[in-house]
């Protein structure tokens, strides 16, 4: 197997751009996933990657290898070695993983699909379940740990404004551990016009809210909004908004929880009624 030690090699140019640009990603509707765990996820839901990148070290390594078998990546024709040096490059983390997987990213379904005012007559009901809409969210890290947050608890619909960052970006990816491969993502939405789409209450949680999130019923079709990590909700989803809540808070030195945190125990005060049910 011939090892790619050029960084002007056409793929690796490619992999550097996808890496590097957000713009490269969405016009390209291609992305990275780093590591073993990412691509595992990937496979179980979606079959092999466009193209397997391994390192000459990582080639060595067994969890790698099982891997490869697994997919049957060198029967494929997908997989391409990389010189060590090279994928040090390559990789967005300090310690190089051994594996980069370049795959197309998912196309979300059209949101008219999920009617709650005014359904089309004929059209199939969505189950009962939760949506979660995101305004402006900015840190990739954040991004990637509401998607894992929301997939573990059940989401099947994640929806987010121009402003928030790149869903798949390789730091949000790595930060949902897979949660992107289990809802479906919708990106450059707005969201003020999104919500009458939406099945069932829109919750939205803020800080000065006179309702804890513990007095609402959550059960059934729900959608959690949550805002910018340091302006909070705009004032036009404010008024939109079905219900507004807070999250008490034992201490009264700290004003907030960051985002992420706040969102996963909305998600989780969820499934905590249904399994009491």
């Amino acid at each position: 197997m011939k090892v790619i030690t050029s960084a002007a090699n056409p793929l690796i140019r490619q992999l550097v751009r996808l890496e590097k640009s957000a713009r490269e990603r969405r016009e390209s509707q291609l992305t990275l996933l780093d590591g073993v765990h990412l691509v595992n996820a990937w496979y179980a839901v979606s079959g092999m990657p466009e193209k397997l990148a391994v390192s000459e070290s990582g080639y060595a390594a067994a969890e790698i290898r099982v891997l490869l078998e697994t997919v049957k990546a060198e029967e494929s024709g997908r997989l391409v070695l990389l010189s060590d040096a090279l994928f040090s490059k390559l990789s967005p983390v300090v310690t190089p993983t051994g594996i980069i997987a370049l795959v197309k990213i998912p196309a979300a379904e059209s949101v008219s699909h999920h009617a709650r005012r005014g359904a089309v007559p004929g059209e199939q009901e969505v189950p009962p379940g939760f949506s979660v809409l995101l305004e402006a969210i900015q840190d990739p890290g954040n991004l990637g740990s509401i998607i894992r947050s929301a997939a573990a608890a059940g989401a099947k619909h994640i929806y987010l404004s121009a402003e928030c960052a790149d869903a798949w970006s390789p730091r949000a990816l790595r930060a949902a551990m897979g949660g992107h491969f289990l809802v479906q993502i919708h990106e450059q939405v707005d969201l003020v016009r999104v919500i009458p789409a939406l099945q069932g209450r829109v919750i939205a949680t803020l800080p000065a809210s006179g309702k804890n999130l513990y007095q609402s019923q959550l059960t059934g079709h729900i959608a959690f909004v949550f805002g910018n990590e340091g302006k909070g909700l705009s004032a036009g989803l404010q008024q939109v908004v079905d219900e507004a809540v807070s999250i008490p808070m034992a201490g009264e030195s700290i004003e907030s929880l960051n985002v992420a945190a706040a969102a996963a125990v909305c998600f989780f005060e969820r499934v905590r009624q249904i399994h009491l049910l």
